[in-house]
């Protein structure tokens, strides 16, 4: 990934924090046909080795585990908030009309090993950590536990697992920190005046990445 030093998040915590909060990431590797990608939910264990651990599963069905069984690298995409940024909202389009638009975004991405693991026991006990992570901040949170066992066992005879020990992670903020202070603060200005909850997020980590400055 093109990686500026200015957007470089190479703090483990800012990124794992990504990962749970968009775990909904694009696994990709390369097999006989070239390049295959899926969108998988992941759940990240951050104690397994020390930059941590995604577990996931796929439809058996699926032709990609396959192509990864032998412990081949992958590559994992996880993408934040992101927001158009208009030329309109910088001070510098009323001094000198020398700007473009561009895209601010944060984004993680991941690299390692991928293991399958067709084991019954450890997918339901993956789908279990999955859907707490998306179900304990409900009022009544769905339970793996809720279903018919009979059921979710006919389920997971349909899938099958992945480890992904994560060997390389990076984090890429892109967000307006090569802007002058009066810029930023006209993006931040913009992004919040348009009343929308991605702009709103991605305004507020233009707020924090300025304090650098």
């Amino acid at each position: 990934m093109y990686q500026p030093p200015h957007f470089r998040e190479d703090d483990l915590a800012v990124q794992h924090a990504l990962i749970r909060a968009q775990p909904l990431g694009l696994l990709i590797s390369t097999g006989a046909e070239g390049p295959v990608a899926n969108a998988v939910p992941f759940h990240l264990d951050p104690t397994s080795g020390p930059k941590g651990r995604l577990q996931l599963h796929v439809a058996r069905a699926n032709s990609q585990w396959q192509d990864i069984r032998d412990g081949a690298p992958v590559l994992v995409v996880f993408q934040g908030v992101h927001s158009y940024v208009t030329p309109s909202w910088y001070q510098t389009k009323r001094e000198t009309e020398k700007v473009v638009p561009t895209w601010n975004y944060a984004i993680v991405q991941v690299r390692g090993p991928a293991r399958v693991i067709d084991d019954p026991a450890w997918i339901r006990a993956q789908i279990e950590a999955l859907t707490r992570g998306q179900e304990d901040h409900r009022t009544e949170p769905w339970k793996v536990g809720d279903a018919p066992d009979q059921f979710i066992a006919s389920q997971i005879k349909g899938i099958i697992g992945i480890e992904i020990d994560i060997a390389a992670i990076d984090g890429k903020w892109k967000v307006s920190q090569n802007r002058s202070a009066a810029d930023r603060q006209g993006v931040i200005e913009g992004l919040t005046a348009s009343g929308d909850a991605d702009a709103a997020e991605m305004a507020e980590l233009v707020r924090h990445y300025g304090k650098n400055d």
